[in-house]
Formats: structure tokens, sequence, C-alpha cells
């Protein structure tokens, strides 16, 4: 009887003891986290004294040259003018936002515009190189030189009324471009040249030999429009000098 009761004592003691031995596993556990994590935040906070050490050299340069650019600008802005200063860029923040988008919009559109752009630049090499070929690079530098001698033969005074009348100059210019003045005009040069280079002695200047020539009717409508000329040159008014305003009485 004494045998049976003393196995339940001994059941109950080891269970005790399991539980115990569970118990401090569990414990030794945590205590081993509570060490990692003390040895984390120790190893932390040396390296956060060790960062802070580094940089406050750091930081006590840079507030030292702070305060000396700040003494250096003083006399044109304050404190007080440079917050203020950052108080509206703040406030502006969305018109700087729009003023960015204008400018991706403007980036994009240079962007669409930069194929048609080298074309156009292409296209204008294309011209200039056929310029080139037809010389008229070359014929440049004589140009000049005929502007050149415009201006020296030319002074302001013929330059401006050049510039009053240029309006009749061009009219009576477009009048004897017309085809059937530039043919006569043709007629004439050619006539006058025939007669230029018929010699002396072919031509019969008598008395007589004119009365002959008078029975031509080619000569006789010459003469006939001649003196239509001239009587028409006759019934020119001539031109009204200019009114001197600041001449002597």
């Amino acid at each position: 009887m004494a045998e049976n009761t003393h196995v339940p004592v001994q059941n109950d003691v080891q269970t005790q003891l399991q539980t115990l031995n569970a118990k401090l596993d569990a414990l030794t556990e945590q205590v081993a986290v509570l060490t990692d994590y003390v040895l984390e935040q120790r190893q932390r906070q040396q390296e956060w004294d060790e960062l802070k050490a580094d940089l406050t050299p750091i930081a006590m340069e840079f507030m030292e040259a702070t305060v000396e650019e700040l003494e250096e600008i003083e006399p044109y802005a304050r404190l007080e003018d440079i917050i203020f200063f950052l108080k509206r860029l703040a406030t502006n923040l969305h018109n700087f936002e729009a003023m960015l988008d204008q400018l991706e919009s403007v980036n994009d559109l240079v962007q669409d515009l930069t194929p048609v752009a080298n074309d156009a630049f292409l296209v204008a090499m294309d011209q200039l190189e056929e310029m080139e070929k037809r010389g008229y690079f070359q014929v440049l530098p004589e140009a000049k030189y005929i502007v050149d001698n415009v201006v020296e033969a030319f002074g302001p005074e013929d330059v401006r009324a050049l510039g009053d009348n240029i309006v009749l100059i061009l009219s009576t210019v477009r009048s004897m471009t017309q085809p059937e003045i530039m043919t006569l005009v043709q007629q004439l040069t050619e006539s006058t040249q025939e007669a230029v280079r018929t010699p002396d002695e072919e031509l019969d200047i008598s008395y007589l030999g004119l009365i002959r020539q008078m029975r031509d009717p080619q000569m006789r409508l010459g003469l006939a429009r001649t003196m239509q000329l001239l009587r028409a040159m006759g019934q020119i008014a001539p031109p009204t000098p200019p009114s001197d305003n600041g001449g002597s009485p």
C-alpha cells in the first residue's frame, strides 16, 4: 500500500520539474531576446553618437558660413525680407507648377517641330547650294561695288528726292516696260544702229537727194510722227520751280 502512494508523488514531482524546465526555457529565450534588443539599441545609440559626433563639426561650419553669408547680404536683405520671400515662394507654388507645365508643353512643341525644322534646314541648304552653283555668291561682291558707287555719287538730299518721286519713277518704268513700248524701243535701236553703220559716202545729203527721199512714204510717215511728237512736247507744261519761302525780299 505504501508503494502505490509513493508512485503518484514521484509522477507529480516529475511533472512539476518538466513544467519548471519549460518555464525556465521560455524565460531564457525571453532574456536572450531582450539581451539582443538591448545590444541592438546600444549599437544604434553608438552609431547615432558617432554620426552626431561627425556631423556636429560640419553643422557648426555650415552655421558659421551661413552667418557670414547673411552678414554679407545684410545691407541688401534683412532676415525678415528673406522670410517674406520664402513665404512668397511657398504661396506661389501652384504658379510655379503651372510654369513647369507650360515649359513641358513648350518642350513637347519643340520636339514636334524639330523634324520640320530639320527638313526646312535641309531645303535651305539645298537652295544655298543651288545658288552657289549658279554664281549668286560671286555676284554679291560686285553688287556691293555698285552700291558703294551709288552711295558715293548720291547724297542724302538725292536719296530723299528719290524717295519723294519713287512712285512716279516706278509708274514711268511700268509704262516703259509695256510690250509695245519695248518693241518700239528695240526697233528704234536697231534702226539707229543700222543708220550709224551706214558710211557717209553712201548718204545723199544734197537738197535734191533730200527732196527725193521725201517722196518715200516711210520717210513722210516718220517725219509726220516726229512732228506729232514735237507738238506733244510743246503742249507739256514746264515744271514749276520749288518756291523759296526763305528767299530774300
